[in-house]
């Protein structure tokens, strides 16, 4: 080979290492850039010039030099699926362990919220006020149920009562429209990825059509799948040309360069949204500027998620915020009914509960908190009206225990609605205290004779709380007091939180592990890259002292050879 011909292996060895150096300068500078993946300079041999194929003996060949074959991203697809699998289910429990921390935070368990115990059988914890709350008006009422103090702290703590059951269920339904808008946001973001995705498939392929390679593109693809994959259940897959197919909890939501448009379905009663496929959808009817007319019927089959699937890890059912949301808040505001399995439409539905309201971590909640208050107001309600009952079998004109129209007191009353009749259901929403007994207590008498005290009506209204009758939910057999009933409530939030921030612990290191092990291969070392500064600028001077002694050996030549 002539010298001239060494010149340029030389000068492969500079562009080469020019080129590496390049790279490591680009990786140290985004060493903090999230998203960022590290490069690296992929070097292979050039072709090399054969002088002799002699098989007697080793062949005679002459290499070129060195040539620069790509910058390539250092990424892992197995870690990648991974931990966007596990970071979704991270991202599920953690939604799931927030809103079991929100709810006892709204009943008070912690010292703050309405401390609704308090309303109910007084404060426990401190010996001066366990007579405080409902239960302790009703003993102090038992002790003396003709003394005016004694009547007026049953009607007083009464309206305490159902006024802190009506913030404590009023709150429950404020965090589902907390919850409710998240739902649109999250579904606006990964609309938002999606069309993101598509621009960036585009992108790439347009920029690897030529010799360069889209690495910081790719870069920010991979971080939206990440970002995708804490929202929902993923799977993808890139092609030849280099576009990315995603799909969202099992259907196309980015192929080749179409985008399947998420939607929301908005229920008009509650305001709750619906996640929906609009490709899925049947449309029938078209307002007058041609838009479709969206109801619950149209988007049967069409819905994003199947929430009355069992929630399994084993099956990967847990997976991502959106979903974590959507169970957790619920579609609808939950009553006693369906702990009896009665649907919202007042008719029974066999496994309802289990099937709309077990797995719905607010709706749960709202429906045995409902059924405690419906207990305890209709509870006490009857034991007033047999009482009156009672008087009016030994004399049919007593008007023991009744109002001026002959109708036994109520202590609680349905609200009157718009049109002025009494609402229906007698849930916490639609109770109130009577009127006219907060305004004069003492029409509660409470005395059948001149001298005679009701202590029969006494002693029911304290059985009414001792009584152990009443059952949590349907899968709950043991039978309960009112207090008890209220105790095992906030008992089961409780135990039903340590279990989901002990899978949420579990999940954050099972997380961490794949980020760090995923790191170990993306991310960017500062002393690896200095290392291989250090390497390609010296690779860079030995090509550099190489061109220099060819240089100096063809002057030699020539300057001899010129003489």
């Amino acid at each position: 080979m002539s010298l001239m011909s060494s010149l340029y292996i030389g000068v492969s060895g500079l562009q080469t290492s020019n080129n590496a150096l390049n790279t490591t300068a680009h990786n140290m500078s985004n060493l903090d850039t999230q998203g960022y993946t590290r490069q690296q300079v992929q070097q292979g041999t050039r072709n090399y010039v054969t002088h002799s194929k002699d098989t007697s003996r080793n062949w005679i060949q002459t290499g070129l030099g060195v040539n620069y074959t790509r910058t390539r991203q250092e990424r892992d697809f197995i870690l990648d699926r991974n931990y966007r699998r596990e970071s979704g289910r991270k991202s599920f429990y953690d939604i799931s362990a927030t809103a079991l921390e929100e709810i006892e935070y709204i009943l008070g368990e912690s010292n703050e919220g309405h401390e609704f115990s308090t309303a109910l059988i007084g404060d426990h914890t401190n010996a001066a006020n366990t007579k405080d709350g409902l239960w302790g008006a009703i003993q102090e009422l038992a002790n003396d149920p003709t003394a005016s103090v004694n009547q007026n702290l049953f009607v007083t703590k009464a309206y305490e009562f159902i006024t802190k059951a009506q913030k404590v269920y009023n709150s429950l339904c404020e965090y589902q429209d907390n919850m409710n808008k998240k739902v649109k946001t999250d579904v606006d973001m990964i609309n938002s990825y999606a069309q993101e995705i598509e621009a960036l498939n585009r992108a790439i392929v347009r920029v690897e059509g030529g010799p360069e390679h889209a690495n910081d593109l790719r870069d920010r693809r991979n971080y939206l799948l990440d970002e995708l994959g804490k929202l929902g259940s993923i799977a993808y897959s890139e092609d030849i040309a280099g576009y990315v197919s995603v799909r969202f909890e099992g259907v196309d939501l980015v192929k080749g360069s179409l985008v399947n448009e998420m939607c929301l379905y908005e229920d008009k009663q509650t305001g709750f949204y619906t996640p929906y496929w609009k490709m899925l959808a049947k449309f029938d009817e078209f307002d007058a500027d041609g838009n479709p007319i969206i109801s619950k019927e149209n988007i049967e089959g069409a819905e994003v998620f199947d929430l009355t699937q069992e929630i399994s890890s084993q099956f990967n059912t847990d997976i991502g915020s959106l979903k974590g949301i959507l169970l957790a808040r619920g579609d609808h505001r939950a009553t006693h009914n369906e702990l009896d399995n009665i649907n919202p439409d007042g008719k029974y539905e066999e496994n309802w509960y289990n099937a709309h309201i077990k797995n719905s971590i607010v709706m749960n909640v709202q429906a045995e908190f409902d059924k405690l208050v419906h207990i305890v107001t209709t509870k006490i309600n009857s034991v007033l009206e047999d009482a009156a009952k009672r008087a009016t079998a030994l004399n049919p004109d007593s008007t023991y225990m009744r109002d001026e129209n002959g109708d036994p007191y109520q202590l609680f009353q349905l609200m009157i609605d718009e049109t002025g009749k009494p609402e229906t259901g007698w849930t916490v929403r639609n109770i109130q205290i009577n009127q006219e007994l907060k305004q004069n207590p003492s029409l509660l008498s409470f005395r059948l004779g001149e001298h005679s005290e009701d202590h029969e009506t006494m002693e029911a209204l304290k059985k009414a709380f001792e009584e152990p009758i009443y059952t949590l939910n349907p899968n709950v057999q043991t039978p309960l007091t009112f207090q008890d009933y209220y105790k095992n409530l906030v008992s089961q939030i409780a135990n039903t939180g340590s279990v989901f921030r002990a899978v949420q612990d579990n999940q954050n290191v099972a997380t961490d592990a794949l980020l760090y092990a995923r790191e170990q291969i993306v991310g960017v070392s500062s002393d690896e890259e200095l290392t291989n500064m250090i390497m390609y600028q010296n690779a860079y001077n030995a090509s550099s002292r190489y061109i220099n002694v060819i240089s100096e050996m063809l002057d030699h030549l020539l300057s001899t050879l010129g003489r």
